[in-house]
């Protein structure tokens, strides 16, 4: 057999695939599914953002830097446990879509898995917050129950294997659909309107439910699981060419991995952009931590919450603008080195506020977590930034590999949170912050695609 094969698709698309690396390469005349794409692609992009403007609304009710530790902490307790957030977070986001990605490469229409994912995302916040409203209407004693912990951190793990499945769907979804030059107008319309609706919505709502007995999280997992509904839903509105192409035998799930680690040894700036990526992750280090560095150093309260979360999103839509407008206008690889340069002075911040460096103390903590929505932005201009460093096949392979790299550091959060157990949160942050440094000028040496790659 010759080291390659090639393979038409009903559309007049070739594809060629190495049977070293795994690693496709498409072929596109001015076929009838390009037009069609570019026909729709205005519908789509709507569609695509509306999607995302409703996942955002129902995610500020389950923040990962807010809502999620405080309730790790209403049922546990301890920094060591809060640190298992971003491990189980992170595993979720990074092995399932390896192990996904081919199947999804191959699917006819990929809307399909991205509604089927939002649909599942529901299941544990429905489930849990089925669970906390049972609890507060028998007034059961949380000391009691030895198996709340365990349970919450198995749906929270199920909940983001299918993040990451939600993820890859989306974004190999946006990566067929919405062309390279219009991704950053999709990432600021989903990241500006969300914001205001996933404020005016924590606003009307979530001040009143954190002031109830038990942190209200009941309502507040119950309105997360029916925003993931409706935004799937959202999704059969996204006009989508069918792909007709031959999916290849199955592989043996350890198989995956080798292909991930093929298309690592390949190309050379993937290589790159995913040790850079390994370095800024850490940031999500410290995401369990910020709010509870509030709490005990600050005497911050539950009341705080709401503030911190509206700092948060509105940070994140502003900055979704420029992210965007950068993006779109001069490439996706000086939107991403603008964000993460942005991330450094996050855990800084946080440091000099609570140490008294920076006057204000309590009452200015809320712009720590302005800061913290530079991270969000600063993934979807990374996941944006490898869409364009390879062809429309290989995108799922491509996104699938770099979430794996990210998972590694994400490995050794529990271990930061016994450091901070032990030896308070500056180490951690400081240490952090220079890993963030690093990365900023690793980013100097990536390529920006649309002047060509070498």
């Amino acid at each position: 057999m010759s080291a390659s094969e090639s393979t038409a698709s009903p559309s007049g698309t070739a594809t060629e695939e190495s049977e070293e690396s795994g690693i496709f390469t498409q072929h596109e005349g001015p076929d009838e599914r390009s037009r069609q794409i570019e026909q729709l692609q205005t519908r789509n992009l709507v569609t695509l953002a509306l999607h995302q403007i409703v996942m955002r609304t129902s995610w500020i009710f389950k923040t990962e830097s807010v809502i999620m530790p405080a309730f790790v902490d209403a049922i546990a307790g301890a920094a060591w446990v809060r640190g298992w957030l971003p491990v189980l977070n992170r595993f979720g986001q990074s092995v399932p879509p390896l192990l996904f990605a081919e199947r999804l490469q191959y699917a006819p229409l990929k809307k399909r898995l991205l509604i089927a994912t939002t649909w599942i995302m529901a299941i544990p916040f429905l489930t849990l917050s089925g669970i906390w409203l049972t609890l507060q209407a028998t007034n059961a004693e949380l000391d009691g129950l030895f198996w709340l912990p365990p349970l919450f951190l198995l749906l929270y793990t199920i909940f983001f294997s299918t993040t990451g499945l939600n993820l890859l769907s989306f974004n190999t979804l946006q990566g067929k659909l919405i062309h390279a030059t219009r991704r950053g107008r999709l990432m600021t319309l989903t990241g500006v309107i969300g914001s205001l609706t996933a404020i005016t919505c924590a606003w009307l709502v979530l001040r009143t439910w954190l002031e109830r007995k038990g942190g209200g999280f009941g309502f507040i997992f119950g309105t997360t699981g029916l925003g993931f509904l409706v935004a799937g839903a959202v999704v059969f509105l996204v006009a989508e060419p069918v792909d007709q192409l031959e999916r290849p035998p199955r592989r043996p799930f350890w198989n995956h991995f080798q292909v991930g680690w093929e298309t690592l040894k390949v190309d050379h700036n993937f290589r790159w952009l995913a040790a850079t990526v390994m370095l800024f992750i850490t940031t999500m280090l410290l995401f369990p931590h910020y709010q509870a560095m509030g709490r005990e150093r600050l005497q911050c309260d539950h009341s705080e919450l709401l503030t911190w979360l509206i700092a948060q999103n509105a940070g994140a839509g502003l900055f979704s603008v420029l992210a965007g407008t950068l993006a779109d206008r001069y490439g996706n690889r000086l939107a991403m080195r603008m964000m993460m340069t942005g991330t450094v002075a996050t855990p800084l911040m946080a440091l000099a506020i609570t140490n008294g460096i920076v006057p204000g103390g309590r009452s200015i903590y809320w712009v720590t977590f302005v800061l913290l929505g530079l991270t969000p932005m600063a993934i979807r201009t990374i996941s944006n930034y490898t869409l364009e460093l390879c062809d429309e096949m290989n995108h799922a392979k491509y996104l699938s590999t770099l979430k794996i790299c990210m998972g590694i550091p994400i490995l050794f959060a529990p271990l930061v949170g016994v450091l901070i157990d032990y030896t308070g949160f500056t180490p951690a942050f400081l240490g952090v912050a220079v890993l963030l440094f690093a990365s900023v000028l690793m980013t100097f040496r990536l390529p920006e695609p649309r002047n060509g790659l070498h």
